[in-house]
């Protein structure tokens, strides 16, 4: 990584994972973020921004979450990879595609703190992570393809987003893979069998309020959803 805000900050970022698994929490996988050219050119990176994924921030869909105290609370649909394979640094498209084992639905929340501009910062803080949400796997995706997939997200049943092109929104889903694969790799990890990589939200971020509803329908991989925590007195 030339990118000393990259290395720095993953050094951070790494050293808090660590801490979490010695102390229980279970390796799940890892996030993208920022990868589309608009998020890179205000940033002055060259590729996206990854963080990590635990169980500790695993919800089932349907589940209830408090956003008491977040700074900006956003719901965001993405695309899960699984992977059935290790994936090194340096692999071409079908080393990356016979890698993938199957797609599957998923949500992450994230918090977001606007103030938060420096990308050292940003990775340190596992990209605002809050929560993941992931649905079934669709082992018919194997290899990756997300042909015909359009994501619709309703917010209390209301159609409040749509995207047709998966790829539109987060960046080309196989290069944002082979970048991950390249960062772990410099940073002393390594993508892995058995990883979940959630690929960038489908959609612009999505602000919700408490008492909310919000869900994704991501294509034929299937539906989740989150509820928000009513404000009480």
């Amino acid at each position: 990584m030339a990118d000393g805000r990259v290395a720095t900050g993953m050094a951070r970022q790494l050293a808090e994972r660590r801490a979490l698994l010695s102390a229980g929490a279970r390796h799940l996988g890892w996030k993208a973020g920022f990868a589309s050219k608009a998020a890179m050119d205000r940033f002055g990176t060259r590729s996206p921004l990854f963080g990590f994924l635990t169980d500790q921030s695993l919800l089932a869909s349907g589940a209830t979450v408090s956003i008491a105290g977040w700074m900006r609370a956003v719901f965001e649909p993405e695309i899960a990879v699984h992977f059935g394979s290790n994936l090194k640094a340096g692999a071409g498209e079908a080393a990356v595609r016979k890698a993938i084992s199957g797609l599957g639905p998923a949500i992450e929340l994230a918090d977001v703190d606007p103030d938060v501009v420096d990308v050292e910062r940003i990775l340190a803080g596992d990209i605002f992570h809050r929560y993941v949400v992931l649905g079934p796997v669709d082992r018919g995706r194997a290899g990756g393809s997300a042909a015909d997939i359009e994501t619709r997200v309703f917010r209390d049943g209301e159609e409040v987003a749509r995207a047709t092109d998966p790829m539109a929104n987060p960046g080309e889903m196989i290069w944002i893979l082979q970048e991950l694969a390249a960062t772990l790799e410099a940073s002393g990890e390594a993508l892995r069998a058995g990883d979940v990589v959630i690929a960038g939200s489908l959609v612009p971020p999505i602000q919700v309020a408490p008492g909310q509803m919000l869900r994704a329908r991501i294509g034929a991989l299937g539906e989740v959803e989150v509820r928000f925590e009513e404000v009480t007195a």
